[in-house]
């Protein structure tokens, strides 16, 4: 049976057993698609080639290391890859200059604000300070929706192609998280106007 016939299971279990032409079929198939998912959102021509070799780099090490799991698809298996190599350049890419004392992300520091009163500031940096807290209190898709359209500037479509998910389930979870944000200002009474 040619490769182009075998499906990416069989091509997947070839190549473990030693034949590396079967990757190459895989790669074949999968380039334009990985590719694709990667340039929506990572604009830097450059970078999204870094990635996209980065993407197989790390599924060739995983398949030889045994760590892919089989019950999923290999075409969901890749495209996670690219989707998580492009959250990690977004978190090691710093936009704008920070002022704080540690590396953890936080999409709010890249709030513009003018010239405060030291009052001003105090409040804005506590308001900000309880978003990030609410934030972590979202469950994971929840939190995953707000941070693609708050950090990464990521239309619904977007999302929706690199999470593999359909827009209306990407605006669903967008809703919900506002919806539970809500009540989390609400229960916890909490001030959340910048001044």
């Amino acid at each position: 049976m040619r490769l182009s016939e075998q499906t990416d299971r069989q091509l997947v279990e070839a190549y473990i057993r030693g034949n590396e032409e079967c990757f190459q079929e895989l790669l074949k198939r999968y380039k334009s698609r990985v590719y694709g998912k990667i340039s929506v959102y990572i604009k830097d021509r450059a970078a999204a080639e870094d990635i996209f070799q980065d993407t197989f780099l790390k599924a060739i090490h995983a398949l030889r290391e045994g760590q892919y799991n089989e019950e999923g698809k290999f075409s969901a298996w890749i495209m996670r890859i690219a989707h998580n190599l492009c959250i990690d350049y977004f978190r090691g890419k710093k936009k704008m200059p920070m002022t704080r004392a540690n590396d953890d992300y936080d999409p709010f520091d890249y709030i513009a604000s003018g010239d405060k009163t030291t009052e001003e500031k105090a409040v804005n940096k506590q308001v900000l300070a309880d978003a990030k807290k609410l934030l972590t209190q979202l469950p994971d898709e929840q939190r995953e929706i707000v941070m693609m359209r708050l950090y990464y500037d990521m239309s619904f479509k977007e999302i929706s192609e690199t999470l593999d998910i359909s827009i209306n389930t990407a605006l669903g979870r967008m809703r919900y998280a506002l919806i539970n944000l809500r009540k989390l200002i609400d229960k916890h009474q909490i001030q959340m106007s910048l001044s």
